[in-house]
C-alpha cells in the first residue's frame, strides 16, 4: 500500500491538520487552496452518500445507531478515497475559482493604494432650492385653514 499522507486530504474534521493547513497557506497558499478544495469535496460526497442513504428504507433487524454512526465513518471514509482518485470534479472547479480570486487585488491590498489625504466620505451635494407654490395653492391651502377643512 502506497503511502498518500503526503498527497491525500485529511479528515476535515481533525482540528490538528487544520492548524497545519493554516501554516502550510502562510508558506505556499496554492497548495492549502488544492488541499482545502480537496476537504470541501470530500464532505460534499459524504452528504451526498448520506442523502442518498436515508432515502433507503432501513430494515428493523439491523438498524440500530451504532450502525448510523459506522455507516457514517465509512462514508466519510470513501468519500476521501474518492477525493484521492480524482472525485467528481468539484475540488477542480473550486481549487480554479479560488486561485482567480486569489490574483485579483484583495480589498486590503486596494486600501493600501488610496492616497492618505483622498477624503473619508463622497463629497456631500447641496440640496436644490424649493420650489415656490403656485398662487392657487396657496391660495387654498389658506382657505382650508381658515375654515378647518370645512366648507
Amino acid at each position: 500500500m502506497s503511502d498518500l499522507s503526503s498527497t491525500s486530504p485529511t479528515s476535515y474534521l481533525d482540528f490538528g491538520a487544520l492548524g497545519r493547513l493554516k501554516g502550510e497557506a502562510s508558506r505556499d497558499p496554492t497548495q492549502a487552496i488544492r488541499k482545502t478544495a480537496e476537504q470541501f469535496e470530500a464532505h460534499f460526497l459524504q452528504q451526498m452518500m448520506k442523502s442518498m442513504r436515508d432515502t433507503v428504507e432501513k430494515s428493523d433487524l439491523v438498524e440500530s445507531n451504532n450502525m448510523d454512526m459506522y455507516q457514517d465513518l465509512m462514508d466519510k471514509e470513501v468519500a476521501m478515497k474518492m477525493v484521492q482518485r480524482g472525485g467528481i470534479g468539484v475540488a477542480n472547479m473550486l481549487e480554479k475559482q479560488m486561485l482567480k480570486q486569489s490574483s485579483e487585488l484583495s480589498t486590503q491590498d486596494a486600501l493600501k493604494l488610496r492616497p492618505v489625504n483622498a477624503p473619508a466620505a463622497l463629497p456631500l451635494v447641496k440640496p436644490a432650492e424649493p420650489l415656490p407654490l403656485k398662487n392657487s395653492a396657496v391660495q387654498s391651502y389658506e382657505l382650508s385653514r381658515s375654515t378647518g377643512g370645512k366648507p
